[in-house]
């Protein structure tokens, strides 16, 4: 059970996991997506969940606990990770996968759930309960804490319950992905969504100031599968269902209709002036713990982090993005995973730049500043290893090149921990099917400032060995060495946040108050029907950095407008929305892959009943003064475009967002302005008229019998 004295000493415990290598990075155990699954192929059996006392002695805690087992895994076998400890800190959740084939051949199917352990002291035994109440035919990974105590966990667990939804595919590989963020009342068993990602989102927590934080990964482009199906004969056999249901009917044809189509379509882009659209990113993302207020930390986005990124439109007035303009931030970033804030820090973040495949999320660790008051603009990011750490080296690795890193742990003492792998090319299996090597081993270090980054210092263990057999299942498998040490956490009693609202601003608040609508009656009556409210002030506005999309906007029929220069000026007259719908299918119309993609649908909820428009479907009118507002389905993901008034698309949105029943979410214009607009000016502050105009039609839309005005809580 326990190791010899290590020199490294820490001032508390560190919980973490142990997981037997597996070289292929697709879809397994430590990937950068889809890596929710638990079949023994992708997450092999025989790891377990370890503590290390600060002293520098281990404990192995599930085998103490009676779970898991070396040599051959079968029944009893299991799988272990990511483990979050609780506020007190003598408690921790972790998500297991108990069992494997017993049997060459046999298929069957895991599921990974959340479990909780207590009894974490040098002394105790511990003890391990599986949580109730969850999703039980679902993986359940990434669980944690709420300041409330319900358990936040991500979930391939479909959107609205439907198992012949399931799995969820992503819109990329069209691999399966787990669906958002879940909320869990373990002891009423009430579940909620709190986020929907077409794409999966990943490594949740919530920081000093209450806030989810996690990586979520935006890909709101179009099918590349079908685009190969539609021009180079391709054998996806992707198709589309003619709606979510179990019975819909099969269609042999592949429509899109949001965004505009890849840059790779020329044939679809013929005759525009569109560049084509492509985006694949992770990103920070934050959330309050009841689901609303969804938006990247602090509003961050492509112009703060990124290098490149091309315009929308072949249009003088808009240019590509290049990084080397002048902003705060002159370190680039691709994605950022794994995020941890800094204990003695609060707003400090540290993540990990990596390649989405050959490095099991592993790659440069970086820092930033994101305290909720700072802009987006201010955001700056430190390279604390070198560049050369984040890629697989081609040809001669660069002199400082350390190897790759995940899972960076700054600790309460100061002490900054993360796991580290020496190999710099990418993983491969360099033995076989039947015996398994991979190039990787990742261990936890301290890690020591040299030369102006870090460099890897000290294990914190003398390795762990394992030594295991499983059916994967065509093959026995055989494999003995050092285990892959993942996912350390510090175990301290730590203080819980305050939970964190958003409340509606003076703006919108006076619309309410002149129009004598009572917000919580309002609310209510929205929740009972499963929609929620977004209002932006004025959509001519848009951040100072932005000249991507058309900038120069005029609202038609009016005088709003924001002008920059001498580049045309675009007209608009329409917000135009979008619902993600799960119907996209895979291997032909005869018999299809199980799972559906999500496509983007104009939206066509039939509970929303927004203002009547002469504008395109699902669309509502932009107001004299820029304003719009719209009711939009909850619990599902959505994005929009602005169009003229003949419905043709301006300017898009590149992102999906969740609303939550009874939310209404305001943002003071389109692209949303960070420190200032194109003009110069700072975020509109103007009362909108459209939710004046809204609230009129909803009003008029509401019976006026007792019984009705009692339900709607008035």
């Amino acid at each position: 059970m326990k190791a010899l004295l290590l020199a490294v000493t820490l001032a508390n415990p560190i919980l973490f996991v142990t997981q037997v290598p597996v070289p292929g990075d697709f879809t397994t155990v430590a990937s950068t997506f889809g890596n929710h699954l638990a079949a023994v192929a992708e997450a092999p059996r025989g790891g377990d969940l370890w503590i290390r006392y600060p002293d520098g002695t281990t404990k192995n805690l599930t085998r103490a606990a009676g779970f898991g087992n070396g040599g051959m895994q079968s029944a009893a076998s299991i799988a272990v990770r990511e483990p979050s400890v609780h506020w007190s800190g003598t408690k921790a959740l972790f998500s297991m996968v108990i069992g494997a084939p017993s049997q060459q051949y046999v298929w069957e199917t895991y599921y990974w759930q959340i479990y909780e352990i207590t009894g974490l002291g040098e002394n105790e035994t511990p003890v391990i309960r599986k949580i109730p109440n969850q999703p039980a035919s679902y993986n359940n990974v990434s669980p944690f804490y709420g300041t409330d105590d319900r358990i936040l966990f991500t979930s391939d667990r479909p959107r609205s319950g439907e198992r012949h939804l399931y799995p969820q595919l992503d819109e990329y590989e069209e691999a399966p992905t787990v669906t958002g963020l879940w909320s869990l009342d373990p002891v009423a068993g009430d579940l909620r969504m709190l986020d929907h990602t077409p794409s999966g989102l990943f490594t949740p927590s919530i920081d000093s100031f209450g806030r989810v934080i996690f990586t979520r990964w935006d890909h709101l482009q179009r099918d590349q599968q079908a685009d190969t199906d539609a021009t180079e004969g391709g054998s996806y056999g992707t198709f589309d269902y003619a709606d979510e249901s179990a019975s819909a009917a099969r269609l042999d044809q592949r429509v899109e209709i949001f965004p505009e189509p890849r840059s790779s379509r020329t044939d679809l882009l013929a005759g525009t002036n569109l560049e084509g659209n492509s985006i694949n990113h992770f990103f920070p993302w934050e959330i309050n713990e009841d689901g609303t207020s969804e938006e990247t930390v602090n509003h961050v986005g492509r112009h703060e982090l990124f290098g490149y990124f091309n315009r929308s439109m072949n249009d003088s007035g808009l240019s590509e993005f290049n990084g080397d303009v002048n902003r705060a931030n002159q370190n680039i970033v691709d994605s950022l995973f794994q995020l941890h804030e800094d204990p003695t820090r609060p707003g400090v973040y540290y993540g990990v730049d990596a390649p989405e495949f050959q490095t099991h999320a592993s790659g440069q660790i970086v820092r930033f500043a994101a305290e909720p008051s700072r802009t987006a603009d201010n955001i700056a990011i430190t390279y604390i290893t070198p560049r050369s750490t984040r890629d697989v080296a081609q040809g001669t690795p660069a002199a400082d090149a350390s190897g790759h890193y995940r899972d960076p742990l700054p600790l309460a003492d100061g002490t900054f921990l993360a796991v580290h792998t020496s190999e710099l090319r990418g993983d491969n299996n360099d033995g076989s099917r039947a015996a398994p090597t991979s190039r990787y081993a990742f261990r936890i270090r301290t890690m020591t400032p040299q030369g102006g980054v870090y460099v890897p210092g000290q294990a914190l263990t003398q390795g762990i060995q394992g030594s295991v057999s499983y059916f994967d299942p065509d093959v026995l498998v055989t494999w003995s060495g050092e285990m892959w040490e993942l996912s350390p956490v510090e175990v301290r009693a730590r203080q819980r946040p305050a939970r964190r609202t958003t409340l509606i601003e003076e703006p919108e608040a006076k619309i309410f108050r002149e129009e004598n609508v009572d917000l919580a009656a309002f609310r209510a009556n929205l929740q009972a029907r499963n929609l929620a409210l977004i209002v932006s002030r004025n959509v001519t506005a848009r951040d100072g950095a932005d000249k991507q999309q058309p900038y120069n906007l005029h609202v038609t029929g009016s005088s709003t407008q924001k002008v920059e220069g001498s580049s045309k000026l675009f007209d608009i007259a329409h917000l135009q929305l979008f619902q993600a719908d799960q119907l996209r299918g895979l291997g032909g119309t005869a018999s299809p892959r199980d799972g559906r993609r999500v496509l983007a649908r104009v939206m066509h909820d039939p509970a929303v009943k927004n203002a009547p428009t002469s504008g395109p479907a699902g669309s509502v009118q932009i107001a004299a003064d820029g304003s719009i507002a719209a009711f939009v389905p909850a619990h599902r993901a959505m994005s929009w475009q602005l169009t003229d008034a003949a419905g043709t698309p301006v300017v898009r949105e590149r992102y999906w967002l969740t609303f939550q029943p009874g939310e209404v979410r305001v943002c003071s214009a389109c692209h949303a302005v960070n420190s200032h607009d194109q003009l110069g000016a700072s975020a509109p502050t103007n009362s909108p008229e459209a939710l004046r105009t809204l609230l009129r039609t909803w009003k008029a839309s509401q019976t006026t019998t007792p019984s009705r005005r009692r339900s709607a809580g008035k």
